[in-house]
């Protein structure tokens, strides 16, 4: 194994962000047990926050970024693995505090990796990544605490995000009437090829004016915006409604009341995709490659080589993107 290629963000003498392609020695790989030779990362908002200092989310530096990544294991001190075994490793320090996917090998821990599932190629587990696991694990969670199609509709928020587009269409192909919330009315279009069967825009919400208590209307959410919108949602639940709490692209800070709760029986759910382990993220890896596989992802997903990463992520942070961007790093 000889130098490869890698994109690195590391802070300068002034601890400003700066992140380049650069060639790496196997040695300055981190420790783990398995070694990949990677195949697909992905581009989540995460990683845009990272490349670019907009958040801090690198916790040490210098890291390879991408929190996702799959290929093929080349070594494995692990029994559970072997080379030429087909990988996934999504979320855990990935990227963040361990060198991530934005290189041609990466070498993990055994218990952040997962068999690649029958059903699924390593160009799609990337084109589904951590959103797509998001997505999924909050599907799974609110079917675990009772819903179902026939108890009424469910509203996806952010809904032209990644995690939303592909909750909208996993919700929809299981068979629920969902609703897509969206500021961007040109979308419907795109939002009603996903699945959608209504689209609701922001501005017909008056977010000054939310009682405790609203009109029950959705017997399950997923929001990925936080703020007063969650606050609405919360408000606007049936009884024994269910939400999965996924993301703060919005705000961080939630103002509501406990009437939801103790009135109509609501349930919260926190969607934390980063460090859910086994079996449960097996189970859901699992249910994408099954009846949660997204039957529009090749029309959701655009490819980008590994020379046009770094160009990438302002798009992301201007709020550019919508569905899933694929990096091929050697596949």
């Amino acid at each position: 194994m000889s130098a490869f290629k890698a994109f690195v963000i590391d802070q300068d003498e002034n601890r400003k962000v700066v992140s380049r392609l650069t060639t790496m020695q196997p040695e300055q790989l981190d420790a783990g047990e398995v070694l990949i030779r990677v195949a697909y990362s992905s581009i989540n908002y995460k990683d845009a926050l990272a490349a670019t200092g907009a958040g801090k989310i690198i916790r040490r530096f210098p890291c390879v970024g991408g929190i996702d990544l799959s290929g093929e294991v080349v070594e494995s001190a692990d029994a559970r693995f072997k080379p030429g075994d087909k990988v996934i490793a999504t979320s855990f320090d990935i990227g963040v505090a361990h060198h991530g996917g934005y290189a041609q090998y990466a070498r993990v821990p055994a218990g952040w990796v997962v068999p690649l599932p029958a059903g699924l190629d390593l160009f799609e587990a990337m084109a589904l990544g951590t959103a797509g696991f998001t997505a999924a694990l909050g599907v799974v969670r609110m079917e675990d605490n009772g819903l179902a199609p026939a108890n009424g509709p469910v509203i996806v928020t952010g809904a032209t995000g990644g995690v939303g587009g592909l909750a909208i269409e996993m919700l929809a192909q299981l068979g629920y009437h969902v609703v897509a919330l969206t500021g961007k009315e040109a979308e419907a279009d795109y939002l009603k090829m996903l699945g959608a069967a209504e689209i609701k825009l922001r501005a017909s919400i008056d977010l000054d004016k939310v009682r405790p208590l609203e009109a029950a209307q959705w017997a399950g959410a997923v929001d990925n915006v936080g703020g007063p919108i969650l606050h609405w949602v919360l408000a606007t639940m049936k009884q024994a409604g269910t939400v999965a709490s996924i993301g703060n692209a919005a705000s961080f800070k939630l103002d509501t009341t406990v009437f939801p709760f103790i009135l109509r029986g609501v349930s919260l759910l926190g969607i934390d995709s980063g460090y859910m382990g086994f079996p449960t993220r097996q189970r859901v890896w699992d249910r994408l490659a099954t009846d949660l596989k997204p039957r529009h992802l090749a029309a959701v997903t655009r490819t980008i080589g590994f020379d046009d990463l770094p160009a990438a992520f302002d798009d992301f942070i201007a709020g550019k993107v919508k569905g899933r961007t694929v990096v091929r790093i050697g596949g």
